[in-house]
């Protein structure tokens, strides 16, 4: 942690209300006792930063207010990344809002938004010029149902919809309980009960085609289920994980791969030679497959065998639309 960041951290630890004690400061740091009385020292000195040491709680605590009564904010950008990112994320969707009846309630949403952004110590504007959030893989379609979707989730009603399966090109009517309402990769999917199926499915909106809310009462799925059955395996298409791929990147591909979360139960080691293994639960192989092909010739599919298999044929395919 370089010092610009230790000063951000150490502010942020000594405005809580609980302040932070000289030891914690160090174990959140991992830095000596002597480099955090250098940075106390700085921070009220060049900074003039109303950090005051609390005998009786033996804690140092940044004051509200400075002597002149105005709140303190340390100079410059002072967001981390995934700051940055949910202020330009929510500014972006509220930008995107259509005029309605919630114009005037998002208003003053934006607007703060806008002032914590230029709070920064930098223009908003010259903020918005310099640092892009470009959504990629968002499907271009209006979510006609997602008002009508959205609604019967929250009231706890069952929905009858048409939905369009696009990997099998099929058009079904089904009777859904809707369970929850996930954003993934710019799109949102609906977790529920399908009840012509028998079994928790994952749609896409988008792929509602009509939505009509029922008077039954959905039945209920406890949260844990819906995770270990939707949540488990790779990507959207997951299911209940039931198997465990085992992919090896190129040496070259791997200082990509290596910083990448495909799932939160993966793991992932270097080889001798500087190739990348990565194993990550699945149950459903069609999103998966689409991403290990993504990296072509940098990526193998060591197993299991089935998937091996897979990714082979598809390969094999792909070659021979190329063929003059």
């Amino acid at each position: 942690m370089d010092r610009t960041e230790r000063f951000r951290t150490i502010t942020r630890l000594v405005g809580r209300p609980q302040g932070a004690s000289l030891q914690h400061l160090q174990d959140v740091l991992e830095v000596s006792r002597a480099t955090i009385n250098r940075d106390l020292e700085y921070l009220r000195d060049r900074f003039n930063a109303p950090i005051a040491w609390d005998r009786d709680d033996g804690v140092y605590r940044l004051q509200p207010r400075d002597a002149n009564g105005k709140r303190f904010e340390l100079p410059g950008l002072w967001l981390d990344e995934r700051e940055m990112l949910a202020l330009l994320t929510m500014q972006r969707l509220v930008g995107e809002l259509q005029p309605g009846f919630l114009a005037r309630e998002v208003k003053p949403l934006a607007d703060r938004l806008q002032a914590l952004i230029g709070g920064s110590g930098h223009a908003a504007g010259q903020i918005a010029r310099r640092v892009k959030v470009l959504p990629m893989g968002a499907r271009r379609s209006t979510l006609e149902h997602f008002e009508g979707v959205a609604g019967a989730l929250l009231q706890r009603k069952r929905l009858k919809i048409r939905y369009l399966s696009r990997g099998r090109g099929e058009d079904t009517e089904r009777e859904v309980s809707p369970q929850r309402l996930v954003h993934y990769r710019d799109n949102w999917y609906l977790d529920a009960w399908c009840h012509l199926r028998g079994d928790l499915r994952s749609f896409a909106v988008d792929a509602i085609h009509e939505a009509t809310t029922l008077s039954t009462k959905a039945d209920d799925v406890p949260e844990a289920t819906l995770d270990e059955v939707l949540g488990s395996g790779y990507g959207i298409f997951s299911g209940k994980a039931t198997k465990v791929a085992k992919l090896r990147f190129s040496a070259e591909r791997a200082r990509w791969v290596a910083c990448e979360v495909w799932h939160p139960q993966q793991k992932g080691a270097y080889l001798a030679d500087g190739r990348y293994e990565l194993e990550l639960p699945y149950a459903s192989e069609l999103e998966l497959v689409m991403d290990v092909m993504k990296y072509g010739e940098g990526c193998e599919v060591v197993g299991p065998a089935e998937l091996r298999a897979l990714v082979q044929t598809r390969l094999g395919e792909a070659c021979r639309v190329y063929r003059t």
